[in-house]
């Protein structure tokens, strides 16, 4: 059954150094939504960006577009929470600010709400141009997430368009470490996925290195599941039965009376089982330092400045 609603947008722009492309989006949104007559606001959230990317967004001098800058850069999962903060509409969009979402989707994802659907999903059709290395890494990530989650992210995207219902759970949750990909899933709600073609970025380079990529996927996996940790348990069962048998062969081998050289085995056994105690020490202490980051329970982010009316808390 189809629900009549005449509530406003909240359409929120994370930005990190996208000063080439604040305008675009800015223009391109406006331009789809005032065509589809939808009342809207624009958030863009400044991610300590060290260009000029404040600038423009604070002299686009628009009553529906408002602006937040942070003291420094806190990470994309700050910026979105924020604008989930500070959004005032009783529907709330994430999109990128390098229009590889496309804005023209936005009407089809507020008409799925408007039918009742408290969480819109837009996934990607393909992952685009990567490396061979780079989607190995990614599939492994993701059939991890799904296996020990119950949680498909491995087409997902940040672009969503959620109720005000779900924004207010996830603005609820407590945790500091945050994957808003999972979580926007996680938390449940009437939930519709339809697809999308990643578009080229229409201005500057991506953020993303490999070394940010790997630091953001282990702290997204340890967030979400104790995967790492059993590991270690697996590859403690497996020496257990390995040194079972070599114990059993030591055995026999001593009953009749054969000599064993031993000395290039043991070595060869000491060097591996200690590689592996040390690998598990480093993952426990990873979930360790991950609690610690908890339980100290500093702000996602600050906020250095604003534009526009606002009253989002950090």
């Amino acid at each position: 059954m189809k629900i009549e609603r005449n509530d406003m947008l909240s359409v929120i722009i994370p930005a990190f150094n996208e000063e080439d492309n604040v305008l675009n989006v800015a223009g391109r949104i406006k331009e789809v939504l005032n065509d589809n007559k939808i009342s809207f606001e624009i958030i863009f959230i400044d991610d300590g960006s060290a260009d000029g990317t404040w600038a423009v967004i604070n002299g686009l001098k628009d009553k529906n577009i408002r602006g937040i800058r942070f003291s420094r850069n806190f990470g994309k999962e700050g910026a979105i929470f924020a604008g989930l903060g500070a959004a005032k509409g009783n529907c709330v969009l994430v999109i990128d600010c390098d229009l590889q979402h496309p804005p023209e989707l936005i009407p089809r994802m507020y008409g799925f709400w408007r039918e009742g659907y408290e969480v819109v999903e837009a996934k990607k059709q393909s992952r685009g141009r990567e490396s061979f290395f780079y989607k190995l890494c990614s599939k492994l990530f993701y059939k991890i997430m799904e296996s020990s989650s119950n949680i498909d992210v491995k087409r997902a995207s940040d672009f969503k368009l959620l109720d005000r219902k779900a924004v207010d759970a996830l603005l609820r949750l407590p945790e500091r470490l945050t994957f808003f990909r999972a979580l926007s899933s996680w938390i449940g709600f009437k939930t519709i996925e339809i697809e999308f073609e990643v578009a080229p970025r229409t201005s500057g380079k991506t953020k993303w290195n490999y070394k940010k990529l790997i630091s953001f996927a282990i702290s997204n996996l340890t967030s979400f599941s104790n995967v790492p940790m059993q590991f270690i348990t697996f590859a403690g069962i497996i020496f257990l039965i390995f040194a079972f048998i070599l114990g059993s062969y030591t055995i026999v081998e001593f009953v009749q009376g054969k000599s064993l050289a031993g000395y290039p085995t043991t070595v060869l056994l000491i060097l591996i089982v200690g590689s592996f105690l040390m690998i598990g020490l480093g993952v426990i202490g990873y979930y360790i330092s991950k609690i610690y980051e908890e339980i100290k329970f500093r702000p996602r982010f600050i906020i250095k400045e604003e534009v526009g009316e606002s009253d989002v808390e950090e």
